[in-house]
């Protein structure tokens, strides 16, 4: 499997799925904490409007990667408008970018997570394809996704889709979940846990 072609395919994807929200929509909040689903987009074009030296320094002065990600993001969004946003997945969606001492997973997991966070608000989705949401799912769950999930978030539990045959972990407790629920409460989306079950929820809603 070729994952940046999977890459590839939800970009272009996601830009379709947003080219059917409103201009209300783009401004309203997202479920990633204090960005707007313009913002969030802006975001998902930093690796190719962002150099590496320019997001080290911004994450340098800024003390912080998350501060960093935030100034870079905020000002991306001022610079690039929602059509603007949208042109740059589908127009650079072969980017084969990957973050420092990162793999092709972390881009992917990216579009797929963000994805939810700016179309989820607005009762909408987008039908990720269930090879790139395995993908993700294991690369979150397996305790190696670095700058995505806290590190012991997953210690002691087991992840299993109810809509793919995929299960990571072998801790004595369960969640249960669609992928893409799996993966964004495991990114910190505390918004997905009431689509998940099993007795390791409590556990993790604790660790978000």
């Amino acid at each position: 499997m070729d994952i940046f072609q999977l890459i590839a395919a939800e970009r272009v994807r996601l830009a379709d799925g947003l080219a059917e929200l409103s201009g209300a929509d783009w401004e309203a909040p997202s479920l990633c904490a204090g960005w707007s689903v313009h913002v969030v987009a802006a975001h998902l074009n930093a690796p190719w409007e962002v150099s590496v030296p320019s997001m080290l320094f911004e994450v340098a002065r800024a003390r912080s990667l998350d501060r960093g990600f935030d100034r870079v993001a905020r000002r991306l969004a001022d610079r690039l408008d929602p059509a603007a946003c949208m042109a740059g997945l589908r127009d650079h969606a072969d980017s084969r970018f990957t973050p420092p001492g990162s793999g092709p997973e972390a881009p992917l997991t990216d579009v797929i997570v963000h994805g939810a966070d700016m179309l989820v608000p607005s009762g909408r989705s987008v039908g990720v394809d269930p090879g790139a949401l395995a993908t993700s799912l294991e690369f979150v769950a397996g305790g190696r996704a670095k700058g995505f999930v806290p590190k012991g978030r997953t210690d002691g539990l087991a992840f299993e889709a109810t809509d793919l045959d995929v299960r990571v972990g072998r801790g004595p407790e369960v969640v249960r979940g669609p992928a893409l629920a799996l993966c964004s409460a495991l990114c910190g989306r505390s918004s997905m846990l009431d689509r998940l079950s099993g007795d390791g929820v409590t556990v993790l809603a604790a660790r978000i």
